[in-house]
């Protein structure tokens, strides 16, 4: 070790006396000698084999066999070493992850982000193979149902407010399901498989499913037709409490228990005032293999088509549930931590508002700005950029056409294309009446707004607060 620490100081004096020559912008051979001397002590050091270096690295291969039968529309692919890797399916399984990693127990998040899926786009219905997701999830030890009743209230609360039609939110157990399966008769190495077929049951019809389950899943008719009895009912709280009382269902412990945690959330959901927006739903499955409890699913309730209005069918626009064991899956040792969440469909929700502002012949506003700064004149662009940081600093959203002398029509149009309400025009007159022009782009009326009082007149017509002096 002394042998060690006496090379290192020559190396670091060595190093010194290079950089020093360097400086003093000594002849290019001097500086090459020395260079030669230090790398020569440097070859002598070797590495420190007491400092280890690690490298962090991605894990691969996170995705497999969290998803079942969806599995299929994961994209795969191999970086340069040939390991396998995937396009991010979903927000869920990476935040499971990092939970895991990180050693957290007890958080709450949303979060925003591009998935993947390798699927037959279909733009008319939201299907895309690269798209958004608004993820919202709870994770820690909580109480049963309190977490999840707060989820479905958040999910409610995010598609009145986007004003986009009448909704229903699915709810189902996977517990439920589990159990329904094993006193129907189906086989454990079937339940997930089985799962997948009762999950069409939003799309076609009960014969379709019986028939692919039976011709080809292997499913004996008569199991089939126990499930059907099961899967075609949908309905309130009423309906846990009648299969409370199933003779059959009530004698498995997964499905009494997911029935009585149902029962309760119900209660939560009363409380919370969105129980008429709920449906316990037998036929929802929700084909993710990660779930382990509640799940739900939220559908537009269809209306007939207008004239000229397509009909939508962008299937659900917002899905989540319970996942418990995921996070286990991710730490070494296996500790879970209890997670329940919900997704948003950022671009199936884009259709339906495009599509019904389309059928309206309704532009679709891209912009949130209250008001351009326009000129009437030419050479009154430092007249406009004075104007439009005086409304900047008073908190107007507004903006000005980057041109010189742009013409008042192409300011006017720009306007009517991008949905800015309010246009304030400057002109020579106004500048010396100490006036600005405030112009409805709508009505087309104008009126004279005093320079001072041009803050507070916006603010009343867009209706920001007031500022109270």
């Amino acid at each position: 070790m002394a042998e060690r620490a006496a090379l290192e100081e020559l190396v670091k004096l060595q190093g010194e006396r290079v950089r020093g020559l360097k400086q003093q912008k000594a002849s290019a051979e001097l500086i090459e000698e020395e260079v030669g001397k230090l790398l020569k002590l440097k070859a002598q050091l070797g590495p420190d084999e007491s400092k280890q270096k690690f490298v962090l690295k991605t894990p691969k291969e996170t995705l497999t066999g969290k998803y079942g039968e969806d599995s299929k529309l994961i994209y795969d692919l191999k970086d340069q070493g040939g390991e396998l890797l995937s396009l991010r399916y979903d927000l869920t399984v990476p935040f499971a992850r990092y939970l895991a990693m990180n050693k957290l127990t007890n958080i709450k998040r949303y979060h925003i982000a591009k998935v993947y899926r390798r699927d037959n786009p279909a733009m008319t219905r939201g299907r895309y193979r690269e798209f958004y997701q608004c993820d919202f999830d709870i994770a820690g030890n909580f109480d049963p149902m309190i977490p999840d009743a707060e989820c479905l209230k958040i999910m409610c609360e995010i598609l009145s407010s986007l004003q986009i039609g009448d909704f229903l939110v699915k709810v189902n157990d996977r517990r439920i399901l589990d159990g329904m399966f094993a006193i129907c008769g189906v086989s454990d190495s079937k339940f997930r498989t089985i799962c997948s077929s009762v999950d069409k049951l939003d799309k076609v019809s009960w014969e379709e499913v019986k028939n692919e389950m039976v011709g080809e899943k292997g499913l004996a008719p008569e199991v089939a037709d126990r499930i059907g009895d099961y899967v075609q009912q949908h309905g309130g709280v009423s309906l846990v409490e009648q299969l409370l009382q199933d003779p059959k269902l009530s004698q498995n412990k997964q499905a009494l228990e997911g029935l009585g945690d149902l029962k309760l959330l119900f209660e939560y959901l009363t409380l919370f005032g969105i129980d008429d927006k709920i449906s316990f739903d037998l036929s929802l499955a929700r084909g993710l293999d990660y779930y382990t409890g509640v799940i739900y699913e939220a559908v537009l309730l269809q209306t007939p088509a207008q004239a000229g209005e397509e009909p939508l069918g962008v299937g659900s626009v917002a899905a989540g549930g319970r996942y418990d064991g995921l996070v286990g899956m991710f730490d070494p040792k296996g500790r879970k931590v209890p997670c329940v969440g919900l997704s948003i469909g950022v671009e199936r929700i884009f259709s339906i508002v495009e599509q019904r502002l389309e059928a309206l012949e309704e532009k679709v506003r891209t912009t949130e700005t209250q008001v351009l700064v326009a000129s009437a004149q030419k050479k009154l662009l430092e007249e406009r950029l004075k104007l439009v940081s005086e409304l900047w600093d008073a908190g107007i959203k507004a903006e000005l056409l980057y041109k010189k002398n742009p013409k008042l029509l192409n300011q006017l149009q720009y306007c009517e294309e991008a949905g800015i309400p309010l246009v304030a025009i400057i002109g020579e007159q106004e500048l010396k009446d100490g006036v600005i022009k405030l112009r409805s782009v709508t009505s087309r009326e104008e009126v004279n707004v005093r320079r001072e009082d041009l803050v507070e007149e916006i603010k009343r017509r867009t209706g920001q607060p007031l500022c109270i002096c």
